[in-house]
């Protein structure tokens, strides 16, 4: 595997980037199909690294941008800490669809003028916090992101203007969406309001309700961590992309 730690410039600032992919060789030419990995809250961190790692191993021209490069040139949460954590919100809160969007065209931009890297059919994920942002982008670039995944995504269906509920009639690709069922940010009303909302518009979605689970089940370094729901996420995704992406 190859890694490379870039950074890309928006128009808007200095976006520190994660880039892994396989090494081009004879038995694997490429070029790859790009994923763009978008980060949770606690910030762009090794646990990240490894998950887009894992996701590169089978294939994959895999980036993992720093979302919060406006404010801050890199951040990890200290859970400990009670002033990282009140950071953190504030970083969030700082964040749009819109703008995870423009980060998005900058991200493709520089995958495609690397040969390694195959932008026709592109995939996204995005956990807790831009859960709705991998689907907010599935609606932005119809032709080029052919699959979308949200996990213990946030803010799916909700009563705002840039709500991805509606946004299901723009997604021509397809959506995978895994929701726990002990979640603060989404209960099952919010998560049946996103599955109607794609059953209506005829959106090609895959929709899981993981009871047990609890928010943030995916992550290794997390007390919820839960590994047969982390490697159910793996086998969903895993199988998506290579069906939308090749």
């Amino acid at each position: 595997m190859l890694e490379h730690h870039v950074a890309i410039d928006t128009g808007e600032g200095q976006m520190s980037t994660f880039v892994v992919h396989p090494e081009i060789s004879e038995r694997r030419p490429g070029p790859f199909p790009a994923v763009l990995f978008l980060m949770d809250a606690p910030g762009k961190r090794e646990e990240l690294h490894d998950m887009a790692r894992r996701i590169a191993t089978v294939g994959y021209y895999v980036v993992l941008p720093n979302l919060y490069y406006r404010d801050v040139p890199g951040f990890i949460v200290q859970r400990d800490d009670p002033a990282s954590k009140q950071f953190m919100f504030e970083l969030m809160t700082h964040l749009s669809n819109a703008m995870v969007s423009r980060d998005a065209a900058a991200l493709l931009g520089h995958a495609a003028a690397d040969p390694a890297a195959d932008i026709q059919r592109v995939g996204t994920v995005g956990y807790c916090m831009t859960g709705p942002m991998a689907i907010w982008l599935a609606a932005d670039y119809p032709d080029s992101i052919t699959a979308a995944a949200s996990i213990h995504g946030v803010r799916l269906a909700v009563d705002a203007h840039d709500s991805p509920h509606l946004r299901a009639p723009d997604i021509r690709g397809e959506v995978l969406v895994m929701s726990a069922e002990h979640d603060d940010y989404v209960d099952r009303a919010h998560y049946d309001r996103l599955c109607k909302a794609f059953a209506d518009a005829g959106t090609d979605a895959q929709t899981y309700w993981m009871d047990g689970t609890h928010h943030g089940f995916v992550f290794p370094q997390r007390p919820v961590y839960d590994q047969p729901a982390a490697e159910r996420h793996w086998e969903l995704l895993l199988d998506m992309f290579a069906r939308r992406l090749h």
